[in-house]
């Protein structure tokens, strides 16, 4: 009878972990985005890059799942409940969007855009602030009658944004279109109903949710504290009292803060001198800029590698990369510490202080003379680190839990009260002073360091000013990877 039994007992198990792999509830993105899928087996993936870690794509696949159940199911059922085509119609058009981007953004020059045309638009609106402050309450204004962002709008005219800072959501509409044209297939792009759909959620998420929130001043703010973290805590009321007590005991004190400071410095430089060993063997065996570079000029393209919108009449450091014939056979890589050492030396008005002005002169002289290493340097860790796929899944995460705290759309945040915006604003300002180096905040700061963090802050304080350079780097990164919009 024992003997019979043991079959009895392994069937029973095998037949109650499969009842368990079958009675597994499936995923959103299942239920949703593919019903017909067999039980058990993988979603297709998302991303055509091998380096795309598995999580990438089923957080994609779920942020995809919650968007459309948000946006499209709740007025779709209404329509017909029965209808399970819709939403997978929807995903297909997605997926070859979203591998269509993925291609374009692994061939594009995106080291130009990180550290060429960012700088540049960065520079240009701090400089364009500041002259339009300087001229809003004089004739230049028509007697001081224009506002801030009038004068603002002068210096930095777009057509897809007015003087007050609304949005023309056809400019939108119509990028947005020419997108879906160019990535998807001509049998997905001629059924006007899911093109549409989609062109309008993406519409809606950019000029509705996406600009408006991250161009608002204390939102800024707002984030830039949380990435700065808590500060720095307070000096122990018992270190202080130790302090002021017996001479003897304060100078034992004193000579073992400078050991335990020695021994830090120490261990610091021998990690630096670890990583520098490291990292320049790895770095001089990149070259993207100049393997992409060569590849143009193989092919004989003369297309603009990389631009962004030149439309204020005033004198601007944005430049558009082209590859002109005369230069098909001697092509000089770009610079790329050129532009954020001049975003740094405007937005810190460097050259107000002479200590700063000679630091970054100095700095700017050393890139220079190490100029392929600089560039493969920042080509490195642009990859490695900030457009890594670590990185992208993080903000995948993030975004979902913003927008979907619950698994639907969280009510919309309260803005702070003007009170509350002051306070936002100088924390940030006392936490970017406190964060600074005592040697490096004299040099680049100056004595009233405070003064110069509210140099760097007040630009960015006007939201109509915010929505102009939002627009700009949106069309820098349309013209970098879809290059044929700016012919």
């Amino acid at each position: 009878m024992a003997g019979q039994s043991r079959p009895q007992t392994g069937r029973s198990t095998r037949s109650a972990a499969s009842t368990i792999s079958y009675n597994v509830p499936a995923s959103l993105a299942r239920r949703l985005l593919f019903p017909y899928l067999p039980p058990g087996s993988d979603l297709p993936p998302l991303f055509l890059s091998q380096a795309c870690p598995r999580e990438l794509h089923d957080e994609a696949y779920d942020l995809t799942a919650l968007t459309l159940r948000a946006f499209v199911n709740i007025w779709w059922t209404k329509l017909t409940r029965y209808d399970k085509e819709f939403l997978p119609q929807i995903t297909s058009i997605l997926i070859h969007v979203i591998r269509s981007l993925e291609r374009r953004l692994l061939d594009a020059d995106l080291a130009l855009l990180v550290f060429s045309d960012i700088p540049a638009l960065i520079t240009q609106h701090y400089g364009d602030y500041r002259q339009a402050v300087s001229k809003a309450s004089t004739s230049y204004a028509t007697g001081g009658a224009q506002s801030l962002p009038q004068v603002f709008h002068q210096l930095q005219p777009h057509m897809a944004i007015s003087a007050d800072g609304s949005l023309d959501e056809e400019y939108f509409r119509q990028a947005i279109d020419h997108i879906l044209r160019e990535c998807l297939p001509a049998e997905d792009y001629a059924p006007e109903a899911e093109r549409f759909i989609v062109r309008e959620i993406i519409l809606k998420v950019v000029t509705k949710d996406v600009i408006p929130r991250i161009t608002q001043p204390w939102f800024l703010q707002k984030m830039v504290l949380d990435m700065l973290g808590p500060s720095p805590d307070v000096l122990p009321e018992s270190s202080a009292s130790s302090a002021s007590g017996h001479g003897y005991s304060r100078l034992i004190v004193l000579l073992l803060s400078a050991i335990q400071k020695l021994s830090g410095t120490c261990i610091m430089l021998i990690h630096a001198y670890k990583q520098i060993i490291y990292i320049i063997p790895v770095v001089n065996q990149t070259s993207c800029l100049q393997t992409r570079a060569s590849t143009r000029i193989l092919n004989g393209g003369d297309e603009p590698v990389s631009g962004t919108p030149s439309a204020s009449p005033a004198p601007s450091t944005i430049s558009t990369h082209v590859s002109t014939p005369e230069s098909k056979h001697d092509v000089v890589p770009p610079d790329l510490t050129r532009g954020p050492l001049g975003m740094i030396s405007e937005v810190l008005r460097v050259q107000d202080r002479l200590a700063a002005n000679a630091l970054v002169q100095l700095v700017s002289l050393f890139c220079c003379s190490f100029q392929t290493f600089m560039n493969k340097l920042l080509c490195y860790l642009l990859y490695s680190y900030v457009l890594s796929g670590s990185t992208i899944l993080s903000v995948v995460r993030l975004s979902k839990r913003t927008l979907f705290p619950n698994g639907y759309p969280g009510p919309p945040p309260v803005d702070p009260t003007a009170e509350e915006q002051l306070v936002i604003r100088d924390e940030l300002v006392k936490r970017l002073a406190e964060r600074v180096p005592a040697l490096a905040r004299l040099v680049l700061l100056g004595d009233p360091a405070v003064s110069a963090v509210e140099g760097v802050v007040v630009p960015l304080s006007d939201e109509a000013c915010n929505r102009h350079l939002a627009v700009f780097l949106l069309d820098a990164l349309l013209l970098t990877v879809f290059p044929e919009m700016g012919s």
